[in-house]
């Protein structure tokens, strides 16, 4: 099972992001993004996985990527059926 999300980055949002580096600490607005992300791409796969008859998924992993200033994520599993 897999599941795909890829979102825009906002011009103010590195904006900001690019001052925060600067002056230390981290960056809520990139995180908030990237949370938002990885529930969307877990939660395509559970769906995915709901329509084969699945009640669950092992083995997950997520992969990050930054591809022209949008963020991707991509989760991953085995859909199972337990008893």
């Amino acid at each position: 099972m897999t599941g795909e999300a890829i979102l825009g980055a906002n011009i103010f949002r590195d904006l900001f992001a690019a001052v925060r580096d600067v002056v230390g600490g981290r960056s809520a607005a990139y995180e908030q993004e990237l949370a938002r992300a990885r529930e969307t791409a877990l939660g395509e796969m559970e769906e995915r996985a709901a329509q084969m008859g699945a009640n669950a998924i092992v083995g997950v992993d997520l992969d990050y990527e930054v591809i022209n200033n949008m963020l991707m994520v991509s989760a991953s599993g085995t859909a199972v059926s337990l008893g």
